[in-house]
C-alpha cells in the first residue's frame, strides 16, 4: 500500500482506544483546530521495539505537549490484548488505538497495512505529523525492526525542537 502524501489532508477515523488505561473512542477530527498528532503505526503489541517506540512518547510527553502535539499510537491488535499489555509497559496517558475490526481499515487508509509476508495483516511501523488543519506535515515509513525518529518527526512541525 501506498502511504500518504506530505501535504495531503489526514482521512478522518474513529477508532476503540485505551486512553489512560479506560476504554473510550478516539475520532482524529476531534483535534482539528486544538492539537498537532503524532500518528504512530506499530506492527504488534508485546514486541520489544514496540514498547521501545510507545515508551519513548510517554518518556516525551512534557515535549510533545509543549509542542501541543498528542501522540497517538495504532495497531491491528484488539482492544483486551493492548489493554493488558499496557498494564505491562504503563502507564501510557495517550490514545492507544485498536485497529481490530474491519481488521486493518485505519492502517489500510495510511498505507500502513501489511500485504506481505512476514506478518501480512500486521500495521507497518509508520508515522505521521498531522497539523491542526488535519494537513499532513511528516511521514516516515521504518521497517519491522527499524524505529522512526521523533526527533525528526516533530522538526516537521518547524519552531524549536
Amino acid at each position: 500500500m501506498k502511504l500518504l502524501s506530505v501535504g495531503e489532508l489526514a482521512p478522518d477515523f474513529e477508532l476503540p482506544a485505551l486512553i489512560g488505561g479506560v476504554k473510550r473512542k478516539f475520532r482524529l477530527s476531534s483535534q482539528r483546530g486544538k492539537k498537532n498528532v503524532l500518528l504512530a503505526f506499530y506492527p504488534a503489541n508485546w514486541s520489544e521495539l514496540s514498547r521501545t517506540q510507545l515508551t519513548e512518547f510517554q518518556a516525551k510527553s512534557e515535549e510533545l505537549r509543549a509542542r501541543q502535539v498528542l501522540a497517538v499510537s495504532v495497531s491491528v491488535d484488539s482492544i483486551m490484548n493492548t489493554t493488558a499489555w499496557e498494564r505491562e509497559i504503563g502507564p501510557l496517558d495517550f490514545p492507544m488505538c485498536t485497529d481490530f475490526w474491519p481488521h486493518g481499515q485505519v492502517c489500510g487508509m495510511f498505507g500502513a497495512l501489511r500485504e506481505e509476508e512476514p506478518m501480512r495483516g500486521a500495521g507497518d511501523r509508520v508515522i505521521y505529523v498531522i497539523d491542526r488543519i488535519g494537513k499532513i506535515v511528516f511521514r516516515q515509513g521504518c521497517g519491522l525492526e527499524e524505529l522512526p525518529s521523533l526527533r525528526m518527526a516533530l522538526n516537521g512541525l518547524g519552531g524549536p525542537s
